[in-house]
This record gives structure tokens, C-alpha cells and sequence, in this order.
């Protein structure tokens, strides 16, 4: 009896889902052309008893459906009560009751209660529901077939409400579990990053102890300084993330790991080319760590997924303090798309970073990822104030 009244209290306290949007412009479009069809409808039907009724009660009702993800509930109740309010009247005066198709459009009330309410929204719209359901049945005289009838196609939409709410929390859930297992490798990248600068502080700052010459003294002291700036840098970029990644990061602030892609293309095709800028210099070890990842990922994807790739190009620029990462293939889209949690990684990893990471098809042919990330050389990221 416990566990039952457990499972109770957990559903009427379900919080509602996130991702509901407001209002916009096509839930606008969809209610003004469903109001026309109504309109047109009332016109052309001559089996309605109340004709402008129907009409005017439909309409209305359908100008709630805007918001329905916001407002599941307060959406229900209102075309449940007018409606009901009219199949009464038309019972009372003894008018046979016959519904407007274009009010099977209203079935989306019932999909958005299960899809986007809170666990309170739920249970009392499914009250409101059945109430109104019932009502219809004891008005419509539709017999047993209409009342099954009407009880399956509402149950179907509450289900496929549920279901869709499901598989947005799993997706969610997995595309978090992919932003996490990124971020502690850039917990790692950035560990690996802060040991070396660390480690630079304390040789300087044994020299400085045994050196007998102020002048040495002072030029250790400045290299601890600047090192410990870089430091501080780094640690802000850090995310507060177990490490559970053993894998070894990247030169810190050089590009050789990223020309090492071009290798790939020696197990077969499609071949890698990387094109890096004549003077790349030196990059923020983040930023060189962040570059190396999303391009290796994007080449992984591209030897995966491309269909008929004979080429993926690799392009680095860097240039009004940005550095500019577009990997292309020349192959055909997966018939079979993937999840796209590498992508979610790549964007994680870019936004942490203060940039940007996008992927789509190339409209000259083929499938380009473009990163977009600060630049800055170590040094710079030493003046920096802590």
C-alpha cells in the first residue's frame, strides 16, 4: 500500500517537461486555416442542428491551441466546458447531436497534456477528459461504439503524448551523459595544461633559490609570474568534472597532433589533406587542445558516415583574433543518420570556450563541420588579470 501511494505522490508531483515553447507564428497560421475549414464547414454541412453554434464553439475552441505545450490544462478545460455546455443545450432542445470534423484537430489538447503538463496538469485534465468524453456519450446516444470509439482515440493521443515525452527525456539524457564525458576530457586536457605550467613555476623557483645572482633571481621571479598568470588562465577555463578519460592530450599550444589527421588516409579512403596557415604560431593550449578535438572527431565522422568520400580537407585559419577550423568531405549523407552526440561534444567543447561549432550538408556537395574559437598565444593569456 506503500509503494502505492509512493507512485501516487511521485506522478502528481512529475514536474512539467522542459522545452515547452510559447506561441508562434504557425500555431497562429495552423488555428487561422483550421478556422476557415470550420467555417467552410458549418456553411456546407445540412446535418447540423445549430450550424452557427457549432461553428462559433469550434472556432473558439480552436484558438487555444497555441497554448498547449505552455498551458496543457488551462488549454482543456475551456473546450471541454463550451463544448459540453453545447451538446446540453442541444440535447435539451432535443437536437441530434453531431460533431464537426474539423474539431478532430482538438485531439491535439490530449497530446500536449501528456507530452508537456506537470503531473497535477495531467491528473486533473484526464479528470476534465473523461468528464467531458462521458458527457458526450450520455448526450450523443452513440451507443457503445462511439463510446469506444471516442475512449481510443483519446487514450491514443495521451499515449503517443507519453511516449514522445519519454524519448525526449532519453535523448536528453544521453546527449547530457555525452556533454559530461566531454567535459572531463576537457577537465583532463586543461589538468594536463595546468601541470605543466605549475611544474615550470616550481623549477624556476628552485633556481631562483640557489642562484647567488640578484639578476637571475629577478628574471625567475618574472617567468613565476607569467607562468602563474597562465595558470589562473587555464583554471577558469576548467570544468568542475571528474576525470575518468586516461587518454593523453595533445602538444600543448602546437599543431602537430592536428597535421598527424593526414595520416588517417593510409588506412584506406577517403584521404585526409591538412592545410594549416603558413605561420600558425603558437595558440592557448585550450584553444590548440579544443581545435585538435573537434577535427579529429569530424574526420572520425566523415571516415564513418560519408557515403563514396575519396577526400576530407582539413582547413585551418587564423585571422582577426579567431581561429577558424572547416573540415569537409566530399561524400554523400548516412541514409541512417547518427545520434549526433559527437556533435554535441564538439559544441560543448567550442561554447566552453567562448565559441562556436556547427555542422550540416555543404551546399556545394558533401558535409562541412566549422568551428569557430578564440584565439590568443600563451603569452597573451599570461597578461590576463587573475
Amino acid at each position: 500500500m506503500r509503494a502505492v501511494r509512493s507512485a501516487l505522490r511521485a506522478a502528481w508531483e512529475r514536474p512539467a517537461a522542459p522545452g515547452a515553447r510559447e506561441p508562434r507564428r504557425a500555431d497562429w497560421v495552423l488555428v487561422g486555416v483550421l478556422a476557415a475549414v470550420a467555417v467552410a464547414e458549418g456553411l456546407l454541412r445540412d446535418d447540423l442542428a445549430r450550424p452557427v453554434a457549432a461553428t462559433a464553439v469550434t472556432v473558439v475552441s480552436l484558438t487555444v491551441l497555441p497554448w498547449r505545450r505552455t498551458h496543457p490544462l488551462a488549454a482543456i478545460v475551456p473546450v471541454t466546458v463550451v463544448g459540453g455546455a453545447l451538446e446540453l443545450v442541444q440535447a435539451a432542445s432535443g437536437d441530434r447531436t453531431v460533431g464537426m470534423v474539423t474539431a478532430a484537430a482538438l485531439v491535439l489538447l490530449p497530446y500536449a497534456l501528456y507530452r508537456w503538463g506537470s503531473g497535477r496538469a495531467i491528473t486533473l485534465g484526464s479528470l476534465v477528459l473523461a468528464a467531458g468524453t462521458t458527457l458526450s456519450v450520455v448526450t450523443g446516444g452513440g451507443g457503445v461504439e462511439d463510446a469506444v470509439g471516442g475512449a481510443v482515440v483519446l487514450v491514443l493521443a495521451m499515449a503517443l503524448g507519453e511516449t514522445a515525452r519519454q524519448r525526449a527525456a532519453a535523448r536528453e539524457r544521453v546527449v547530457a551523459d555525452a556533454r559530461l564525458r566531454e567535459r572531463e576530457r576537457i577537465a583532463r586536457d586543461l589538468h594536463d595544461t595546468v601541470a605543466h605550467h605549475v611544474s615550470a613555476i616550481a623549477v624556476r623557483a628552485q633556481a631562483g633559490q640557489v642562484s647567488t645572482d640578484a639578476g637571475a633571481a629577478v628574471d625567475a621571479l618574472r617567468v613565476i609570474e607569467t607562468q602563474a598568470r597562465l595558470t589562473l588562465g587555464e583554471m577558469r577555463s576548467l570544468v568542475h568534472v571528474l576525470r575518468d578519460d586516461p587518454g593523453a592530450a595533445p602538444g600543448l599550444g602546437g599543431l602537430d597532433p592536428l597535421e598527424a589527421l593526414a595520416g588517417l588516409g593510409d588506412a584506406g579512403p577517403p584521404a585526409v589533406h591538412v592545410h594549416l596557415p603558413d605561420e600558425p604560431g603558437p595558440l592557448e593550449p585550450a584553444t590548440a587542445t579544443a581545435v585538435f578535438r573537434v577535427a579529429q572527431e569530424a574526420v572520425t565522422n566523415a571516415r564513418r558516415h560519408a557515403r563514396g568520400a575519396t577526400r576530407v580537407d582539413v582547413v585551418l585559419d587564423r585571422s582577426d583574433g579567431a581561429v577558424r577550423l572547416d573540415v569537409h568531405d566530399d561524400g554523400a549523407p548516412s541514409p541512417r543518420p547518427g545520434t549526433g552526440y559527437g556533435l554535441a561534444g564538439m559544441a560543448e567543447r567550442a561554447a566552453l570556450l567562448g565559441g562556436t561549432c556547427t555542422a550540416g550538408p555543404d551546399p556545394a556537395g558533401g558535409w562541412t563541420v566549422h568551428a569557430t574559437l578564440p584565439a590568443g598565444t600563451p603569452r597573451e593569456r599570461g597578461r590576463v588579470a587573475p
